[in-house]
């Protein structure tokens, strides 16, 4: 390589490295930034209500003592006493979920998944005890939030509640809620009955969720990056998605069918079987050091429609539960959306492909690293037809090197490289050997790369699934943990990675060790990176990756290997191909359309130079 592409890729090495390390310090320093600016905002807005309320409650009413006596809060007895009331707690739960709900505003407190678990051992709650929240909001001769209310528990049973407040005027405002038998879905209505004190001119209702999702998994970058919140139009063919690690908020001024607030692994949906009218969503992230040990903040501020002057029902469909694409699937919503597999050519791979075949294997094989092995082999196998071609043709040329060599020493200066390209061209095509062949290995294997990339990461059977040295399949795996955070690196140290990378670069040196231009700086600067940066970037990449993607990429190299050496020990003799090169000299060769433009610009460069020498003769 020469000096000058040699100090190239060290500045484009540098200011990679330098960019990726300046966005990371960006990221985390907005994100602190963000929560400061969160929680100064919930402060005087928590202060603002406080004194407002204040205001509210300190009215004083004249009396012949000159007594100050306290005004009621609200206008109907009943809603006054449900405001002043303790709240209580009542549970339901099924084989799946157990789904604690409180009086206070009716609605969930937590929902606990059974048989998953945090990293680290404890019970997975998408919810903490007063992480969620809910409130209808409907003029009803004064301004009222159901969520400042302790509704009467009706009726309970292990799978059904219904939740009541009640007006003086003989109506009520009702919640119920029904856990389906084996299963995360939990069927909500709100209903309004005998609201004459609600104006007949009101036709809509809104409706407020936040929900404070904890982290559960062991890697906060790879956690964040997977988490988001999602909404779902009617005839959309996808969700839109806000999130992965950035605090986003959006303005929907039409109908909305569902929404989600995602983490990696689990979910809690929230679909208006008719549907919202509009709404407001936002999603923001917790820096990595809160002590709370919060992931992200997310809020929807729905509107639906209303008719008021009747008994009045608005039902939802809630999911609470792991994101699993067969689950998702068969209950029809377009939920399996969320789950990112790609786009349309690797999602429809992923779909049709992937997800089949590892369903398959699952079926009969409990060790998911067995697995990955055995998926590897097949879509190895499987192209190997097509990369079967590329493989002999690195065969030959690698037999071919010393040809080339003569080649490289009978055109030794930068002016010939046009003759010394076409030799080789002539070389290649005696012995059938095509050059470009490598490509097409490249062009298979990346699309198949991307859909295992996608895949991992998102694919809830491999959570906390162990294999070999590595705790949890869908998360990095570590043998050394450096206790503060490397540029680049991270805190810790993978060994899958490692190994994926050493293997790339013992391919590389492979692969590219039939390389015939010694003395071609192109060519010598491919060969650099090739062989020492991609798999140094990928290394980096991959380091706080999926241990199975790293594994997939590990294996998948190693067939390679394996295939590249059989063909070449086996399969292409270089004395042969040699042989055959000696029988073709002497006979005409059919020109391939690449060498003729080749011989054409042979020509036309000729022809500048005896021009230049003329005219350099003539000063």
């Amino acid at each position: 390589m020469d000096k000058n592409s040699l100090i190239g890729f060290v500045l484009i090495a540098a200011i990679l490295f330098g960019f990726t390390f300046y966005q990371s310090k960006q990221a985390t320093k907005n994100a602190k930034y963000q929560a400061q600016l969160d929680s100064i905002a919930l402060v005087e807005q928590l202060a603002a209500e406080a004194a407002a309320a204040a205001d509210t409650a300190a009215v004083a009413l004249p009396s012949e003592a000159a007594a100050v006596v306290e005004q009621s809060i609200y206008k109907d007895e009943l809603l006054e006493q449900a405001h002043n009331e303790n709240a209580t707690t009542v549970t339901i739960s099924n084989e799946k979920l157990v789904l604690t709900l409180t009086s206070l505003g009716a609605r969930p407190y937590s929902a606990k998944v059974k048989d998953y678990y945090n990293y680290g051992g404890s019970d997975l709650y998408l919810f903490n005890e007063g992480g969620y929240s809910f409130s209808a909001n409907v003029y009803a001769g004064q301004y009222i939030r159901t969520g400042d209310f302790n509704f009467r528990i009706e009726s309970a049973t292990d799978s059904s509640v219904v939740f009541r407040l009640p007006f003086s005027d003989g109506g009520y405002i009702g919640q119920e809620y029904v856990l389906h038998k084996d299963s995360y879905v939990v069927d909500n209505t709100l209903s309004f009955v005998g609201m004459r004190s609600i104006p007949r001119n009101v036709s809509s209702i809104d409706l407020d969720w936040s929900v404070i999702v904890p982290r559960m998994e062991r890697g906060y970058k790879n956690e964040a990056q997977y988490s988001k919140l999602d909404f779902y139009q009617s005839g959309d063919n996808k969700p839109v998605e806000m999130g992965r690690s950035r605090n986003a908020g959006k303005r929907v001024n039409s109908r909305v069918s569902w929404f989600a607030f995602q983490q990696q692994f689990f979910s809690t949906i929230i679909r208006a079987k008719d549907e919202f009218s509009s709404g407001e969503l936002n999603v923001a992230f917790f820096p990595q050091d809160d002590e709370s040990h919060n992931l992200m903040h997310c809020t929807a501020d729905m509107r639906a429609d209303f008719r008021p002057g009747q008994d009045f029902n608005i039902p939802f469909e809630m999911y609470m539960g792991p994101n699993h694409y067969r689950t998702y699937k068969q209950m029809g919503q377009k939920y399996e959306k969320i789950i990112p597999l790609g786009g349309t050519l690797v999602g429809w791979f992923t779909r049709f492909v992937i997800i089949p075949m590892f369903d398959f294997f699952h079926r009969f094989i409990s060790n998911f690293g067995i697995i990955i092995l055995l998926m590897t082999i097949v879509i190895k196998l499987v192209v190997l037809p097509f990369t079967y071609k590329s493989y002999a043709s690195s065969a030959i040329m690698a037999a071919l090197k010393p040809e080339t060599e003569k080649i490289n020493e009978r055109y030794p200066r930068q002016e010939d490289a046009m003759k010394k390209s076409q030799a080789q061209m002539d070389l290649y095509k005696k012995a059938g050997a095509n050059p470009m062949g490598g490509c097409l290995p490249m062009l298979l294997t990346f699309p198949i790369l991307w859909a295992m990339f996608r895949f991992f990461p998102a694919s809830i059977e491999l959570r906390q699934q162990p294999f070999l040295w590595a705790s949890d399949l869908s998360t990095y795996d570590s043998i050394l943990d450096f206790g503060h955070s490397v540029p680049l690196i991270g805190d810790h140290l993978s060994l899958f990675a490692l190994l994926m990378a050493l293997t790339m670069w013992i391919y590389s040196k492979m692969t590219m060790s039939n390389s015939s231009a010694s003395n071609d700086p192109n060519a010598k600067s491919m060969q650099f990176v090739s062989v020492w940066m991609m798999p140094i970037m990928m290394f980096f990449i991959c380091n706080n990756l999926s241990a199975a993607l790293s594994y997939y990429y590990l294996l998948s190299q190693l067939i390679s290997m394996l295939e590249i050496w059989i063909i070449r020990k086996f399969v292409i003799k270089p004395d042969k191909v040699l042989a055959k090169v000696k029988a073709a000299e002497g006979q005409p060769q059919k020109k391939s359309k690449w060498q003729q433009r080749l011989e054409a610009a042979q020509k036309m460069q000729e022809q500048q130079m005896r021009q230049q020498q003329k005219n350099n003769r003539r000063k």
